[in-house]
């Protein structure tokens, strides 16, 4: 990590002629690209990436659409092997963002049609002239990539549900659905991920970002991607009226009147496949490679593809894909994703220490004798470096070297996994005291710094009460935490 960083300020330096004179990592999502933010007299975002053949379409794609007028970032500039760039920095709210914090207001209705407007723009005009040679892997959302999205979702979600199907008619309606859909009537430049993620808020302007898995397809499925999206649960009159006024921003572009009931039964079809390839991003990425956040979307992916099933329809009939989706969308398998939820009776406390092995092990004060005690002195330790010696695991600059600079995350992913297990066996069971203990040398930055990662965790996950103490780190008056 130290020496992308290095690679990223001499690139700034040559760039701006000045150096850089902050270099922060920004938290990653879902991808293996690595963000950073760059300060400085101009300040902007540096993206590492060794998929090298993704990194030249980005560049491409913005290239070719900042030309047009499309709100991408500008490219400040690229090193040699082109594995960093730097690019527009616009800021750090998204659309996402907005949602969470006002709530469905004029405001933030206004932001979704300023995005659906420019979406329309870079469908339509941004095809103009566009090389689809350019496309990471296929040129052109059609039936090929449709099926793939389909199959996606089979291996990815649907058959880690162990519900028996008929394997050959699923993949006969995958071939009908997918002929269907592929015979959209209006194909321009698709986004391909087109969601309130994607798209950044900065002075009331929208702007997008993350593009570069576009390719030719149906404008109908950007749509159903932004407006469809679990995470963002839009009202339904919201969708119906954010649908139609696409639909009036297309035909402006287009200076040509849509059949609008194809059109919607169309949108319908790619409503599905992007619900079902989300949930199988969310399959993949949240029980093959345990990655939480997915796994707390994946309720209301279910609900959503739920409402859809009950109150839309595709025009096509595939029964036994019908027969399966309305099994996955009933409640006892929702509910194998949804963690059980601590009330106010709730008995079961959990007690969170650091420690120093100095001094050694806390006891168990409940008396059961239990618990877990996970020892962080794998992980490299930031006291060894003199700048960080006299701060703790809570300090801004010690957090950022532990989750940029060791392997802490994937440490306290096993950590949950393993204590989610017992703390979801002890809810149910009413059991009412369970003990974790993170150790290191000191007991001053790694256990400190995981002690408060995981009371963190279990009350986001599960609301438990949480009595929180840094043993070693009382006697420097510290204030404990109870949640």
């Amino acid at each position: 990590m130290q020496y992308i960083i290095d690679q990223i300020g001499l690139l700034y330096e040559s760039t701006f002629q000045t150096k850089a004179e902050q270099i922060e990592k920004i938290p990653q999502s879902g991808s293996d690209r690595v963000y950073y933010r760059v300060a400085g007299v101009t300040t902007c975002i540096a993206t590492w990436n060794k998929n090298i053949k993704e990194n030249k379409t980005f560049l491409k794609f913005s290239e070719h659409f900042k030309l047009h007028g499309v709100p991408v970032p500008v490219i400040y500039a690229v090193n040699d092997d082109k594995s960093i760039y730097l690019q527009e920095d616009f800021g750090d709210t998204s659309l996402l963002n907005e949602l969470e914090k006002s709530g469905y207001t004029d405001e933030v209705y206004a932001l979704f049609q300023q995005s659906l407007k420019q979406l329309a723009h870079m469908q339509i005009n941004g095809h103009q002239n566009f090389n689809y040679e350019w496309c990471i892997t296929s040129k052109e959302f059609g039936k090929q990539a449709i099926l793939a999205d389909l199959l996606y979702f089979k291996y990815y979600f649907l058959d880690t549900l162990k519900i028996p199907y008929d394997k050959e008619l699923l993949i006969d309606d995958f071939e009908v659905l997918s002929v269907y859909l592929a015979r959209a009537d209006y194909k321009f430049f698709m986004f391909r991920d087109f969601q309130s993620r994607n798209i950044m808020v900065n002075s009331g302007e929208v702007h997008f970002i993350d593009y570069q898995g576009g390719m030719k397809g149906a404008v109908q499925y950007d749509v159903a991607s932004l407006l469809w999206q679990a995470k963002a649960e839009l009202p339904d009159e919201w969708k119906n009226s954010l649908v139609d006024y696409y639909m009036d921003c297309a035909e402006e572009v287009l200076q040509t009147t849509i059949d609008r009931n194809r059109f919607i039964g169309q949108y319908n079809g790619y409503v599905l496949i992007r619900l079902l390839q989300v949930l199988g991003a969310y399959g993949f990425r949240g029980l093959f490679e345990r990655k939480a956040h997915f796994l707390t979307s994946i309720p209301i992916a279910l609900r959503n593809l739920g409402w859809f099933l009950q109150n839309k329809h595709v025009g096509i009939s595939v029964p036994e894909f019908e027969r399966l989706l309305g099994l996955i969308v009933k409640d006892d398998i929702i509910q194998r994703f949804e963690p059980m939820k601590a009330t106010e009776e709730t008995p079961l406390v959990v007690r969170i220490n650091s420690f120093s092995y100095r001094v050694g092990i806390p006891a168990d004060e409940s008396g059961n004798g239990g618990g877990f005690v996970f020892d962080c002195r794998s992980i490299l330790n930031p006291g060894r470096i003199e700048a960080y010696k006299t701060q703790t695991g809570r300090d801004k600059d010690v957090k950022d070297f532990l989750e940029q600079q060791t392997k802490m995350p994937q440490f306290l992913n096993s950590v949950y996994n393993i204590v989610d297990i017992a703390v979801e066996d002890y809810l149910q069971r009413g059991f009412a005291d369970l003990q974790v203990s993170f150790g290191c040398t000191g007991g001053q930055h790694r256990s400190v710094y995981a002690a408060d990662a995981l009371a963190r965790h279990l009350k986001n996950k599960y609301g438990v009460k949480i009595i929180l103490k840094h043993l070693v780190q009382e006697e420097k008056n510290w204030v404990n935490k109870t949640y």
